[in-house]
């Protein structure tokens, strides 16, 4: 009888180790069936421009232009999408798998109702059009800053950085083009702004964000009704952001089915500002009925309008940025079907789709680590915090429309949770240095580094990510295409 004790007990033994192994395969093979799935995405889309282009000579070189913007689309759903949902995933208002499907399906309709259907070939003007004369040189100058920038992208979100894809796409160009025609190929004006924007979009998103969550906290927080401070401004938050999101949306992501000017969008910015104050009001009202005056109630008010302000800006993001996969693209295609470039040309519906379906495939299969970074790793994020970046998000763009600032929608998003985290490290010293005065005691330089609210390694290593992207993706593109070169030429 003690044998078959010690027989099962044994075997149960060997089968706790047989499922912990099991366990640990699952957990190992997890990555390899997203790799596995964007293959699969890759492989298809080589079918099917093959089988739209399969007659013509140069079919080839289509179909290897379409796998890799199709590859290019998938980092940008891993990196880009990231700016997005993370604040208010790290904010707890949407869950990963609720951010997840939002996000695919407000990239999708931006990129499929709203993107652009004409898109400049040349990257914002940094390459001058008589540098790329010969059509045959464009196009492998156009498949080399395709590569690199996928590349990049795709090194990036592997160490954990978001960067911006539009500053990748415009170093692969800048390369590729000196690579082809020499240094005086570039517009060097042209790149001295983009450059610019490298500071002033983060910088200015940092400021505004940090600016709102001020006003928060002075206005509603530290009021000692809480709940009556709430109901007098939270309705006018709400229609500020309506407003901004309205402009913002008429500014950059409805180019495909109405041309405005930036006075016209803050004129449809305005008037959806009363309408969303006249519809919040009474809602903010009903709903703050019963609260408890702490805190906790607050973050409850301001969840709602976080999903929406995250669902619009993947509308907008999936409207403007699709073309960064399949600018490039369109580029080859035209180049190819009429043996001469344009400055602009005409996105075909099915480079379109490629480019909406491929930011879907990369949110969903490696999104949740860059979301979980920008949410929660950076600083501490909840819903008031959030909507905040949400928010400076939006009037930074329509700030810098109205200058005239090539700017990146990754650098304003990010520097706006850089903002908030440091505005609350500002404010939280300050008041214990306050307090401490009051009592006569002086927090030890120790202590005072301890209570940091911004994790400095992340810091360090995104505006690092951010400071080489365009050197790095020009000097990557500008060696794959004098590989490609010497193999076709």
């Amino acid at each position: 009888m003690a044998d078959d004790k010690t027989q099962w007990t044994t075997l149960d033994k060997d089968l706790g180790r047989i499922s912990q192994l099991e366990y640990a395969s699952n957990y190992v093979a997890r990555p390899m069936v997203g790799l596995g799935i964007a293959l699969a995405f890759m492989v298809v889309v080589g079918l099917l421009a093959g089988f739209l282009w399969g007659g013509q000579p140069t079919s080839l070189v289509i179909v290897a232009a379409a796998i890799f913007g199709a590859y290019m689309a998938i980092n940008i759903g891993a990196n880009d999408v990231a700016n997005n949902m993370g604040p208010a995933v790290g904010a707890n208002a949407l869950t990963m798998g609720g951010a997840i499907v939002i996000a695919a399906l407000f990239e999708s309709a931006g990129a499929l109702l709203a993107g652009g259907d004409v898109v400049s070939t040349i990257s914002k003007g940094i390459i001058t059009p008589d540098s790329l004369a010969d059509s045959t040189v464009f196009i492998w100058a156009m498949m080399a800053a395709l590569i690199s920038s996928a590349l990049w992208v795709n090194l990036a979100t592997w160490v954990g950085a978001p960067v911006s894809t539009t500053h990748s796409v415009v170093g692969g160009v800048m390369g590729a083009g000196i690579a082809a025609a020499g240094i005086t190929a570039v517009n060097w004006p042209t790149m001295g702004a983009i450059a610019a924007s490298w500071v002033i979009s983060p910088v200015l998103g940092g400021v505004i964000a940090a600016g709102f969550l001020a006003f928060i906290k002075a206005n509603i927080i530290y009021q000692d009704d809480k709940i009556a401070a709430a109901r007098r401004w939270v309705p006018v938050l709400i229609a500020i952001m309506a407003g901004a999101f309205a402009a913002y949306l008429s500014v950059k992501g409805l180019k495909r089915i109405i041309e405005l000017d930036i006075g016209t969008a803050l004129l449809i910015g305005l008037a959806v500002g009363a309408v969303a104050y006249v519809i919040a009001a009474p809602l903010i009202r009903r709903q703050s009925e019963g609260m408890e005056n702490r805190n906790k109630s607050l973050k409850a008010l301001f969840a709602l309008p976080l999903v929406f302000s995250a669902a619009l800006l993947s509308f907008a993001h999936g409207a403007n940025d699709v073309a960064n996969a399949v600018g490039p693209l369109a580029a080859i295609v035209h180049a190819e079907e009429f043996g001469e470039f344009a400055g602009k040309v005409s996105i075909p519906t099915w480079i379109m789709v490629i480019g909406a379906f491929g930011i879907s495939f990369g949110l969903v299969l490696f999104g949740p680590k860059l979301i979980r970074m920008v949410g929660s790793q950076i600083t501490k994020l909840n819903p008031m915090r959030a909507y905040c970046v949400a928010l400076s998000a939006a009037i930074t763009v329509i700030v810098a429309s109205w200058l005239g600032l090539p700017v990146s929608s990754t650098h304003i998003a990010v520097g706006a949770v850089f903002g908030v985290g440091f505005y609350r490290e500002w404010h939280h010293e300050r008041r214990a240095r306050d307090r401490g005065a009051a009592n006569g005691v002086r927090l030890p330089v120790e202590e005072r580094r301890r209570r940091k609210l911004v994790r400095r390694s992340h810091f360090m290593t995104i505006v690092a990510a951010w400071v080489i992207t365009v050197p790095a993706a020009a000097l990557l593109s500008g060696l794959i295409f004098l590989g490609l070169s010497s193999v076709v030429f």
